[in-house]
């Protein structure tokens, strides 16, 4: 499957959908495409992982790299990741849910982002 990625605005949310395997083979491309949605006035922003297929080291990196960069301008970023799923495990394994907010469905990720609001 070749891998993209899409996004689309809930609001002030950009909610960047990663479908297909991310690796080191696109996992650059891929943050460059996520960090360019970063803006000053966004509150929060939503990877949503749950049409992602596979997920290497270097997107797991990439994951932590714009959630440090969304922290030093007093942002959050929420991860979608399906329950019981391969992907998940790495999340967990790697500790990426002490720095995001990691949710099993987009509504979930939304709706705890406008909680915390």
């Amino acid at each position: 499957m070749i891998a993209r990625i899409e996004d689309e605005w809930h609001g002030d949310v950009p909610v960047a959908t990663l479908h297909g395997e991310i690796d080191a083979s696109n996992a650059r491309e891929f943050g460059e495409r996520l960090h360019s949605l970063v803006t000053n006035r966004l509150m929060a922003m939503v990877v949503d992982l749950s049409a992602t297929t596979y997920l290497d080291s270097a997107g797991i990196n990439l994951l932590f790299s714009l959630a440090a960069e969304l922290s030093t301008r007093q942002q959050r970023l929420a991860v979608v990741v399906l329950s019981g799923s391969p992907i998940e495990r790495m999340i967990e394994i790697t500790g990426l849910a002490e720095t995001a907010l990691v949710c099993p469905t987009l509504p979930a990720a939304l709706a705890s982002l406008a909680a915390d609001g």
